[in-house]
């Protein structure tokens, strides 16, 4: 690693130097871009066709605007890409918000996605890929980091400086281990297995499911291509049989789900991937002249499906928050406080309440409470949407939800009570009806 000080005798190379060119990175350089600065894209794949592989690749509605702003929803449709509303399956029935009010996200496979997003960050003025190069180090400057160190695939090393020092790199970043950010690692307490399959598409498409089997998780996401992604993320008890065989324990596990879709019918078209251990990991988002965005920053249970709006949407922030200080109108640690400030403001309610179902736990009291209302309930669904698609967050939906769900939950007892089927004693209790 390279250490030091430029003691003012370097100009940096770039405005912004970002390690990963992924959704996040490349959506940074391309705001930065546009802003007139000058960025350095540093990726380790030499592919300009790379791609996640181990993704759902579904976008909550809550990273759509960024996409817009990006001009990239156009393309992104004109790929394939198809618009969806979310709906969920839980033992009180279908939770979906009516169609007027159901929010839209997106499914494109990262095969596609990836490759279009890093080529509008190539073509963007400004914007210079280094691609096949890898980062080995980082440049201090006092306590302020101020550059990278990157290797090329022959060996080669080279070093890349910047006045901001951007970390896009994954959950496992090397960026965040090398500049020592703090971090906490939470537990998680399921395994996740997925693949494609093409015929027998469910008759809620182009709309996506997901089914709350408490604890265990499944879910169809309608793509492009005409492809269904068919993923299971159950508790670690049901392991040895996906290890034995993934493809036909994965088929087996959602054809046996309540108002199962067609999986039996399908035909897979790539392999089934899984991964066991998929730990929450929380970092400290910034550091003197270092920034980190995506799941470099915050990598959440993937069960949600937020890490790729996630990513689009931090790339956005930090892009608005450090531009005014690398155009010197202001000091890059103000920018960056101001970045880190949204970051904890627009996430930080919804990975408490993320971080603790991932440990694999059975739906508590107040979420039966919820789930069943809003089944029951447009006006609960419609808030609930928007919570679950992560354009509001916890505090607001409780307030709105909470007084409606008591409401909904002792109206549907009284009507059952009427019609001389009570409700189970355990369930009364808690407010929530058969």
């Amino acid at each position: 690693m390279e250490t030091g000080s430029s003691n003012g005798a370097k100009s940096p190379d770039y405005d912004a130097v970002i390690v990963g060119g992924s959704l996040a990175g490349n959506t940074t350089a391309i705001l930065l871009g546009r802003e007139g600065l000058r960025v350095a894209v540093v990726e380790k794949q030499p592919d300009p066709d790379a791609f996640k592989r181990i993704c759902s690749h579904f976008i909550q509605a809550s990273g759509v605007p960024t996409i817009e702003r990006l001009d990239l929803l156009d393309p992104i449709v004109a790929a394939g890409g198809v618009r969806s509303r979310i709906q969920a399956w839980t033992e009180w029935g279908w939770l979906k918000a009516p169609p007027a009010e159901a929010s839209l996200g997106l499914n494109l496979r990262r095969e596609v996605l990836d490759p279009l997003v890093r080529e509008a960050a190539a073509s963007t003025p400004g914007v210079d890929l280094h691609l096949g190069h890898t980062a080995t180090g980082l440049v201090h400057d006092g306590e302020a980091v101020s550059g990278v160190v990157v290797r090329d695939r022959d060996g080669r090393e080279r070093t890349l400086r910047g006045r901001l020092v951007v970390g896009a790199d994954g959950r496992d970043s090397h960026v965040a281990e090398m500049a020592g950010v703090r971090e906490k690692v939470i537990p998680h307490g399921r395994f996740a297995y997925g693949g494609y399959f093409e015929g027998g598409v469910p008759e809620y498409a182009p709309d996506s499911a997901i089914w709350f089997m408490d604890p265990h998780w499944a879910a169809a996401f309608p793509t492009d291509s005409d492809l269904v992604f068919y993923a299971a993320m159950p508790t670690k008890e049901l392991l040895p049989e996906f290890k034995r065989d993934a493809t036909k324990a994965l088929t087996s596990f959602v054809a046996g789900l309540p108002e199962a879709p067609p999986i039996r019918e399908a035909r897979l078209v790539e392999p089934v991937l899984g991964k066991v251990e998929m730990p929450s990991r929380e970092r400290f988002q910034i550091a003197p002249g270092l920034a980190l965005v995506g799941d470099a920053a915050l990598a959440a249970d993937p069960l949600f499906g937020v890490g790729c709006g996630w990513a689009f949407q931090s790339g956005e922030w930090l892009a608005d928050s450090v531009a005014p200080a690398l155009h010197g109108e202001e000091s890059l640690e103000r920018g960056l406080k101001r970045y880190r400030r949204a970051h904890k403001r627009k996430l930080g309610g919804h990975e408490f309440m993320i971080r603790d179902y991932s440990s694999g736990r059975k739906i508590s009291p107040p979420e039966r409470l919820l789930f069943a209302a809003a089944c029951r309930d447009d006006k609960v669904a419609a808030t609930f949407d928007k919570f679950a698609t992560r354009q509001v967050g916890p505090a607001k939906t409780l307030a709105k939800t909470i007084p409606r769900s008591i409401y909904v939950n002792a109206r549907h007892a009284m009507r059952r009570r009427g019609e001389g089927r009570p409700a189970p004693a355990e369930r009364a209790s808690s407010g929530v009806g058969a």
